[in-house]
């Protein structure tokens, strides 16, 4: 995998237009999905794990009972966002999307 690109505000605040409800706020990206209950965000976070753990990029997670809180930053690069960020954002979105439809 190719080492992550840091990305200029411009960048950022162009690819978060595709990312509906993530903000960015102090070099972070990030959303908070609601669940119906506990364990389905816990569901969500242990599909993310593995995808996280393969392309080395993890995110801050804060779990709120039925809330779950995703922050998104590179700190090898000095705590900066970079393409990767995007990368696990658009796969946090794609799970969280598939736990919609099984509602």
């Amino acid at each position: 995998m190719t080492e992550p690109k840091t990305l200029s505000l411009l960048e950022i605040k162009r690819l978060l237009k595709h990312l509906p409800g993530w903000d960015y706020h102090k070099n972070k990206i990030t959303k908070t999905f609601e669940f119906g209950q506990f364990k389905d965000g816990i569901a969500v976070i242990n599909k993310l794990a593995p995808f996280c753990d393969r392309i080395d990029h993890h995110p801050d997670i804060r779990i709120n009972y039925k809330k779950v809180t995703f922050e998104l930053t590179r700190y090898s690069v000095g705590g900066k966002v970079t393409d990767r960020d995007f990368v696990v954002a658009n796969h946090i979105e794609e799970l969280y999307s598939k736990y919609e439809k099984t509602k």
